[in-house]
């Protein structure tokens, strides 16, 4: 008892010595809503989420954001799968990114996919790679230094056993 009396003295005194003046965490106002530590969404999506895992290990930065208009993939007169292009201006880099559509994943279990970002300026492909048997439905390209040029993204998806690939390029950007 007579040590715990001790304790609380010495804890009191201890507070006393701190000077009215220092902050400790917690003081002061609270930081405003929008600056609040609210997570953003890392989920992949259709419309392309430049802070999800794929996105980030492609090396995809996060302002990342489409430009033109999205383009679509078709296999017997249906969307299979949409294609977009992204633009970083933190980054200064173009993305290609294409999203496999569920009604097409539901009944194929393995395809061939690629994605890259096309420079008609160069007349050539930037930042692409490709993908075989694969079952997933968020590909990003790499980054393609290529923003001072007119590009559009290219994407193909091929169904195991089809002799071709469908392709599509979204809306050429200048």
């Amino acid at each position: 008892m007579r040590y715990t009396k001790r304790a609380v003295v010495a804890t009191a005194c201890a507070f006393a010595l701190i000077p009215a003046g220092v902050a400790v965490a917690g003081d002061g106002p609270a930081p405003a809503p929008s600056k609040s530590a609210k997570a953003k969404s890392t989920a992949p999506s259709e419309a392309g989420n430049p802070a999800s895992a794929k996105a980030r290990v492609a090396g995809v930065c996060a302002d990342a954001y489409q430009v033109g208009k999205t383009a679509y993939i078709d296999r017997a007169g249906a969307h299979i799968a949409s294609v977009k292009q992204f633009y970083s201006k933190t980054c200064n880099e173009n993305y290609g990114y294409l999203w496999v559509w569920d009604s097409f994943r539901n009944v194929n279990k393995d395809y061939d996919v690629s994605v890259a970002v096309y420079s008609y300026s160069q007349e050539d492909f930037f930042g692409g790679k490709a993908w075989t048997d694969h079952n997933g439905q968020e590909f990003w390209s790499g980054g393609a230094d290529t923003v001072k040029d007119c590009t559009a993204a290219v994407g193909s998806l091929r169904r195991a056993g089809d002799p071709l690939a469908g392709q599509a390029a979204s809306q050429k950007m200048c």
